[in-house]
């Protein structure tokens, strides 16, 4: 669809303000994309997945602006990584400042300023009781990986449970965790051993089955838990859940681990997921919107937990000055709006995707937290998950201007960068109810 323009002039704060969006001038991909996906099929790694063909020259707030000059509005934030918005002028300013200064020397080795006020701000932020401790990672599987070192090392048991539908990551140990897509997995094997999983939303199950038929609870290091699952298909389990799973961890001795990695950082609206049924973990999990888009993650855990020796973990460039600097301008930004931000769009985002699914019936089981919401794209003839009808709703979005992410198998998700305002929220749900009139 070509020449969609709309006056949408919700301009953020700064002086590199790139205009309206969404504004396309072509048919996609445009002349200079095109040019760049032959150079990059070339020599890239076949094992990246591209969803479309939108090449970035640059992105602010909640706009996207390829090489052909064409602007996007983001639903996707970079898989919910950009929590401040592309490139929020405090955050630049704190990774141009931290540059000037300090640009890495190793947190493994040595001390420096931005590292030591980021965890004393983490250590803050996670609920609970008496101190904690902070382990700085690269990313959330790496944090994922420490984790599970760290689980087996505290309890001296070996068995982690994990949920059907989870992604806590693609190298070898996490991948193991990871139970989202069986392709995922496929021609890696043996993975890691002594990982069981079981359905996502059953605490049951944990016992009737697995204590009953593979260990016994005494085996059991952690349970690892998304408390808002994220690439499953962004389900919102019952609260009950999580508190019958914090019990059972209780009643066992077993460590609770809650993977935040895409549902932290006041993206639901709270700090964590998990705050919305009320439980502390043992163990919290962060990287994603963590640090605006630099690669950060983090391992929170009770004082008493992380209790392994000098050497037992570290990271060359885990908890980088720069990266550190990005986290703290990020954490403020969320604190100081918003985190309430996401808590009051995300009211109204829910409210227009019911009556978007109450016109189209191809749209079900809208639900979410926060600016964290997903729908299912169905069949309305037979009601079951069409791939096919989501591959070309998304293709259709996009060429209005619109991107969107799929999750699960039937699921597109919803996660815009925390900074959107009402105005471009109901622009881009106007694009996704006339891309769905399109295909049905």
């Amino acid at each position: 669809m070509l020449g969609i323009k709309t006056e949408n002039d919700a301009r953020p704060s700064g002086d590199g303000w790139i205009g309206p969006a969404p504004s396309i001038e072509m048919s996609l991909p445009g002349p200079n994309a095109k040019a760049m996906i032959e150079r990059d099929e070339r020599c890239s790694s076949p094992s990246n997945t591209r969803d479309y063909p939108l090449v970035v020259r640059r992105a602010l707030g909640s706009v996207v602006e390829d090489v052909d000059g064409n602007r996007f509005l983001d639903f996707a934030a970079g898989i919910a990584v950009c929590a401040t918005g592309h490139c929020h002028p405090k955050v630049v300013e704190a990774i141009q400042q931290q540059a000037a200064s300090l640009m890495h020397i190793c947190g493994s080795d040595f001390y420096y300023p931005a590292m030591v006020d980021l965890v004393e701000k983490l250590v803050s932020i996670v609920p609970g009781k008496g101190a904690k401790r902070v382990l700085l990672t690269n990313s959330g599987t790496e944090a994922v990986e420490a984790t599970m070192k760290l689980s087996r090392f505290h309890t001296g048991r070996k068995w982690i449970i994990g949920f059907h539908g989870a992604f806590h990551g693609r190298t070898m140990g996490a991948l193991s965790l990871t139970c989202s897509k069986a392709r995922q997995k496929e021609g890696f094997g043996p993975l890691v051993p002594m990982i069981a999983h079981v359905p996502y939303g059953d605490v049951d199950a944990i016992e009737s089955q697995l204590f009953k038929y593979q260990m016994a609870p005494n085996e059991v290091a952690a349970i690892f838990v998304e408390a808002l699952q994220g690439e499953g298909g962004y389900v919102v389990p019952d609260p009950s859940f999580l508190t019958g799973l914090r019990a059972l961890c209780d009643k066992h001795g077993i460590l609770l681990v809650c993977d935040e990695i895409q549902s932290g950082a006041g993206r639901t609206g709270k700090w964590f997921a998990y705050d919305h049924a009320g439980i502390t973990p043992d163990i919290t999990l962060m990287a994603k919107g963590l640090a605006s888009g630099m690669p950060l993650g983090a391992v929170i855990a009770r004082e008493g937990v992380m209790n392994w020796p000098p050497g037992a973990q570290g990271s060359t460039f885990g908890g980088n000055p720069i990266c550190c600097a990005a986290a703290l301008a990020t954490l403020r930004l969320v604190e100081s709006g918003f985190m309430a931000n996401a808590a009051k769009l995300g009211e109204h985002l829910l409210s227009e995707l019911r009556a978007i699914a109450e016109r189209r019936k191809v749209v079900s089981n809208v639900r979410g937290l926060g600016l964290m919401c997903g729908v299912d794209i169905i069949n309305r003839r037979t009601g079951k998950a069409d791939p096919k009808l989501r591959e070309k709703l998304l293709k259709a979005a996009f060429d209005r201007g619109l991107i969107m992410l799929a999750c699960g198998d039937r699921s597109i998700r919803f996660c815009p960068p925390l900074c959107i305002n009402e105005t471009q929220l109901d622009v881009g749900l106007k694009l996704f109810d006339e891309a769905l009139a399109t295909v049905v």
